[in-house]
């Protein structure tokens, strides 16, 4: 449990004796890479007083599996944006977001290729 209580499910593959009850460890490291660059990302909008609706965030990644540990090899992380959003405006938070804010993609990105795109949905 984290200082206010909250707790979340960790489980191993079935292989090595998990019951599929939780989220796998690598998982959670993509779980915090979505919220990190989600949470920087939506700041630098209000501040640029942009109209955000609604985020919607996936990932996809490939490991290593031929190394081990099997470490990220590439991830991708799309962003469905909603509002009547300005294009060159969103290309800027997600530069900074991802250049300069958000710590867990500059930790991945040190041993994968992390690549990022968007769709705005006005």
């Amino acid at each position: 449990m984290n200082p206010a209580g909250q707790a979340v499910e960790i489980d191993a593959k079935p292989e090595i004796g998990g019951e599929g009850k939780g989220f796998r460890p690598m998982e959670m490291l993509l779980v915090g890479l979505g919220g990190c660059s989600g949470i920087d990302m939506v700041n630098v909008l209000q501040k640029q007083k942009e109209p955000l609706e609604d985020v919607k965030i996936s990932i996809k990644a490939s490991r290593r599996d031929e190394e081990m540990p099997p470490i990220f090899e590439e991830i991708n992380i799309h962003f469905d944006l909603y509002g009547p959003l300005n294009q060159q405006k969103v290309e800027r938070a997600l530069s900074l977001t991802f250049e300069k804010y958000c710590s867990v993609s500059n930790i991945l990105g040190r041993s994968a290729t992390l690549k990022y795109t968007y769709t705005i949905h006005s």
